[in-house]
């Protein structure tokens, strides 16, 4: 079992895959242009983490569809540009507010969609409340794991696209944890990592 993980190479990169935190957690780093080179199904998982040079992975798509259509599991978090190189991603971007937490009461509005699933046997919905910067259309049969104010998907889970499997979210926690601003995404990626190693790492289930 493997995780193999993206490594753009940018200071947040370094910290979240590198730093003694969360490396523990990644098999093998890659960088985007060394994909060819890599058999991708030695590996369980492929993470992309946030702010991943859409331009650099697009050259990869056809590789990165082949892993999913023999069963692979692709994790991409935010900021990537996921259309240019995974299927059937549709994204609508939003405005994005900074301060709200500043207002007395403010509440962003995300919440958990699918309380019973996995995933929030590691995470509270305060942990994936930072800032939202878009929502997904993505295809029907997926299961939609949190969603923003207006239900607007931006955390789903896709089994119906390929024969594998892609955890998609708008959210990046990568890159707040890694430029030390915004205890929720660590708090996020705390949880998310060792879930990835406990559900995703053993293969799409059938």
């Amino acid at each position: 079992m493997s995780v193999l993980a993206i490594h753009p190479g940018a200071y947040y990169h370094i910290e979240t895959l590198e730093a003694p935190r969360y490396r523990h957690y990644f098999d093998r780093l890659v960088r985007p242009e060394q994909l060819p080179s890599f058999e991708l199904s030695e590996h369980q998982v492929l993470f992309i983490p946030c702010r991943t040079p859409a331009d650099r992975m697009a050259p990869h798509a056809a590789q990165l569809r082949t892993y999913l259509d023999e069963g692979g599991t692709i994790v991409a978090t935010g900021e990537t540009a996921w259309e240019a190189f995974l299927p059937a991603i549709h994204f609508t971007p939003q405005p994005t507010n900074w301060w709200w937490w500043l207002t007395e009461g403010a509440d962003l509005g995300v919440r958990v969609s699918a309380p019973g699933h996995s995933l929030f046997e590691h995470l509270r919905q305060d942990d994936l409340t930072w800032h939202l910067h878009g929502w997904f259309d993505p295809p029907e049969g997926v299961e939609v794991l949190a969603v923003n104010e207006e239900g607007k998907p931006i955390l789903y889970v896709d089994e119906v696209t390929t024969a594998g499997r892609m955890v998609i979210t708008s959210l990046d926690p990568c890159f707040h944890h890694g430029s030390h601003f915004m205890p929720a995404t660590t708090r996020f990626l705390d949880g998310f990592l060792p879930w990835i190693r406990k559900e995703l790492d053993k293969g799409k289930s059938e």
